[in-house]
């Protein structure tokens, strides 16, 4: 199987999108002679092979399609699953924040079904590669298939340890950690991690966010950030545009951060506040206690 987001028509071996009614959508591999069965009727694999991306085609009954290739975001949503996966408005964000692409080298505790370890998978491309720990033999296995059927595997090297005892890998450009209690593992992560390189987590609680804060200053992190996503559609109606009636709203705590190595013999504590390395409880009194986000400084 192909997924592929070029060329102008659909070819065999090619992971196709299918979309209908009420934005009702199926994913699946074209193959000549096959048929897809659906309760909005039967489609032959044959009629839609050679046809140009964004054709409506019908079912033996009639029922309306286009023929889409599908976005990273149609997939992820799409894959099989028996853990909670991270949503593509967090997951967009993940990406841009740490930097991820083409030649990267990333790592990942945590693979669940492998929603993550996909986006980071296509991020870095064919010259880079995704390293990615799991304890679960169950949840590997779905994530191996996952990938498997995406044609990502060759980028993926899979895991199966218990990440108290370490990573085998030094020197990463990237680490994502999605696991029940990051605060635990940040040792590990840091030694792992290159100097500079960039860190990232997910949290679903305020509790697990401060925990994760004092581990990573601790570790010497610094350029820390807390970063929650809300993401509202609109409908796309001139006449009758307002939001839609519901929202996907809290999923979780992004926490960013990225190791340094400090000179000890020439240390700027004002600096070491700003970078996030200091908290505001170690301000003297004559610091200006003045906060900004960083996109709003001028």
């Amino acid at each position: 199987m192909t997924w592929t987001l070029h060329g102008t028509n659909a070819q065999e071996g090619d992971l196709v999108q299918l979309v209908g009614l009420r934005h009702k959508s199926f994913l699946l591999s074209l193959k000549a002679g096959a048929v897809f069965q659906t309760h909005r009727g039967v489609i032959k694999h044959d009629d839609l092979i050679g046809k140009p991306w964004g054709s409506q085609i019908f079912s033996h009954n009639g029922s309306p399609f286009f023929l889409l290739q599908p976005a990273l975001g149609d997939v992820i949503r799409e894959l099989p699953r028996s853990s909670q996966i991270l949503y593509p408005k967090d997951i967009g964000y993940i990406l841009v924040t740490m930097g991820i692409g083409p030649g990267q080298h990333v790592m990942e505790a945590g693979t669940g079904s492998g929603s993550m370890t996909t986006a980071f998978s296509f991020a870095v491309g064919k010259e880079g590669h995704v390293t990615s720990y799991e304890i679960r033999p169950d949840m590997q296995t779905r994530a191996r298939r996952n990938l498997e059927q995406l044609g990502l595997d060759d980028r993926v090297t899979l895991k199966l340890r218990d990440i108290r005892e370490g990573f085998d890998e030094t020197g990463m450009d990237a680490f994502f950690l999605d696991v029940q209690y990051p605060h635990e593992y940040i040792p590990q992560v840091r030694a792992a991690l290159k100097p500079g390189g960039f860190f990232g987590s997910i949290v679903p609680t305020t509790n697990q966010v401060i925990r994760l804060l004092t581990e990573l200053r601790l570790n010497r992190f610094a350029f820390i950030d807390v970063v929650e996503t809300i993401l509202r559609f609109y409908k796309p109606e001139p006449l009758h545009f307002r939001p839609v009636d519901r929202m996907v709203a809290h999923t979780g705590y992004l926490v960013f951060g990225r190791p340094i190595i400090e000179d000890e013999t020439q240390t700027s504590p004002d600096l070491l506040r700003e970078i996030g390395l200091l908290g505001l409880e170690e301000r003297d009194e004559n610091s200006d206690d003045s906060e900004a986000s960083p996109d709003l400084e001028e």
